[in-house]
């Protein structure tokens, strides 16, 4: 599909749309405002912060420039309505929200905002994950703490994850070893389909799909975005062959 061009980038900051959304957010949850809106909570909106999320993606995934900015919107807005209900909890607002992130950032970059020198993306990935672990030990986890991964990921994504922060190290399998390790994970899973062991199919099947994620990780290949991409394919050829089949008839 050929690029979309968007319209004319507004004049206006960045800050006066915002604060133009905020205020909106703010009548909609007033008593004059929406009654659906002033009655969502935190936990109602979770499915719209994922449904968001995931038509973003697909809008990326297709290069439409126009359909971006509007799903990059509709997430802005799941996040200004949750601050919003925060604010009237007197817990934080969107200036706590907006804050928070931009002090991670600089804290993260100190060869951007430090004194530390900017080495290549192998030595910055090593400081972040440091400058993390450190931050950990502060707030007294672990310095590699699984608890920080997200219970809803995708089982795909939350695998790449964990080969993330499982795998590193002088001692991390390589891809020769992680490939032999799919091919003997492989093998056990047909000798169970042969033998119709039921039980341990699925155990062998998840074991052969975290080891397959894993070599993703070590070809620095994202195993969700690939298979979301294989999808996308199917669903392409099975339109298209529909298609020549319906004009053939």
């Amino acid at each position: 599909m050929p690029e979309q061009k968007t319209d004319k980038i507004s004049q206006l900051r960045p800050g006066e749309s915002v604060e133009r959304l905020v205020k909106i957010m703010s009548i909609l949850r007033s008593p004059e405002g929406c009654p659906w809106d002033a009655e969502q909570t935190p936990e109602s909106l979770k499915p719209y912060i994922i449904e968001e999320a995931y038509e973003t993606l697909d809008a990326i995934d297709l290069n439409e420039p126009d359909a971006i900015r509007d799903e990059l919107g509709d997430l802005l807005l799941q996040i200004v309505f949750q601050a919003r209900i925060f604010e009237e909890r007197k817990e934080f607002s969107l200036a706590d929200v907006a804050t928070a992130i931009s002090d991670k950032l600089v804290r993260r970059h100190p060869h951007v905002f430090g004194d530390t020198p900017t080495g290549d993306s192998k030595m910055l990935a090593v400081q972040w994950e440091t400058i993390k672990a450190d931050e950990n030990l502060k707030q007294g986890k672990p310095p590699k703490s699984l608890d920080d991964i997200p219970r809803h990921l995708p089982a795909l994504q939350k695998a790449r994850k964990l080969a993330e922060k499982t795998g590193s190290g002088p001692n991390a399998p390589v891809e020769s070893d992680l490939l032999a390790e799919a091919f003997g994970l492989l093998d056990r899973l047909a000798d169970d389909v042969r033998n119709i062991r039921l039980r341990s199919l699925e155990k062998q099947l998840g074991e052969l799909l975290f080891t397959l994620t894993k070599l993703g990780h070590a070809l620095n290949i994202d195993a969700e975005q690939a298979l979301r991409r294989t999808n996308n394919k199917v669903i392409s050829d099975f339109n298209a062959k529909f298609k020549d089949n319906h004009e053939a008839d």
